[in-house]
C-alpha cells in the first residue's frame, strides 16, 4: 500500500501593488509595457498567491505619492513603480516617494545602478529609492521592461550562475522585517536570500 505525502500549507497571499508613471502612456500616446512586466516576472518569481493593484498614472509628483499611500493604506506589503527617475524635468517619481517614507533603503538604489552599469555609462543617471511605509516595502524601479527584469533578477553568467544579484533576492527578508507576509521565491527565477534562524519550515497538514 502506497502512502501518499501530506500535502504542506499553501504559501500566505499576498497584496501587491505596482505603479507605472509616465505622461504618454497614461495619456494614451503609447501602450504602457511596464505594468505586464512588473506582473509577468512577480508572477514567475513567487510561489504565493498575488492579488495585484494597479495604476497607470502621468509624472505628477502629488499624485504619484498619493497613489503611493493609498496602495500602502489597501493592504500592499510591496509597492512598485516604473518609470520617472531619470534627470529630466518631468522626472519626480524619486521626490515623489520619499515624501511618503518612514525610512529610507538605499542599498536597492545602490544595487539596481550597479546592475545597469553592467550594460549602460549612463545608468549613473538613474535616481531610483526605495522606501519603508508602516508595514510596506516601495521600490522605485527603471522604465525599460528589460532593465526592470534585470534589476529584480539580477544578472548570471554563461553557466546560469548569479554573476550580480538582483534586488529581489533581498525583499523578503526585508519585508519580514517590518512585520509584513512571508513570501516565497521559485528559486529558478530568484533565490530568496534570509539568514538561516528567519527561514520558516511551513506545517505539514
Amino acid at each position: 500500500m502506497t502512502t501518499q505525502n501530506p500535502a504542506s500549507t499553501p504559501p500566505e497571499p499576498v497584496k501587491i501593488g505596482i505603479v507605472s508613471v509616465s505622461d504618454r502612456a497614461s495619456g494614451g500616446v503609447y501602450e504602457d509595457k511596464g505594468l505586464p512586466t512588473l506582473q509577468d516576472w512577480l508572477t514567475r518569481a513567487l510561489q504565493n498567491p498575488i492579488t495585484f493593484e494597479s495604476r497607470l498614472i502621468p509624472d505628477e509628483k502629488e499624485l504619484i505619492s498619493a497613489t503611493l499611500i493609498a496602495l500602502v493604506e489597501a493592504g500592499c506589503a510591496l509597492v512598485l513603480t516604473t518609470g520617472g527617475t531619470g534627470p529630466a524635468v518631468r522626472d519626480v517619481t524619486p521626490e515623489a516617494t520619499l515624501a511618503v517614507a518612514d525610512k529610507e533603503m538605499p542599498g536597492f538604489g545602490e544595487q539596481m545602478r550597479r546592475i545597469s552599469l553592467e550594460f549602460v555609462p549612463t545608468a549613473i543617471l538613474s535616481r531610483q529609492v526605495a522606501v519603508i511605509r508602516g508595514k510596506s516595502l516601495i521600490m522605485n524601479l527603471p522604465g525599460q521592461p528589460k532593465s526592470i527584469a534585470e534589476t529584480l533578477e539580477g544578472l548570471k553568467d554563461s553557466e546560469g550562475k548569479p554573476k550580480v544579484q538582483g534586488i529581489f533576492a533581498a525583499v523578503p527578508y526585508c519585508i519580514d522585517l517590518i512585520g509584513g507576509p512571508y513570501l516565497e521565491t521559485h528559486e529558478a527565477v530568484c533565490k530568496a536570500f534570509r539568514p538561516k534562524n528567519a527561514v520558516r519550515q511551513r506545517p505539514l497538514v
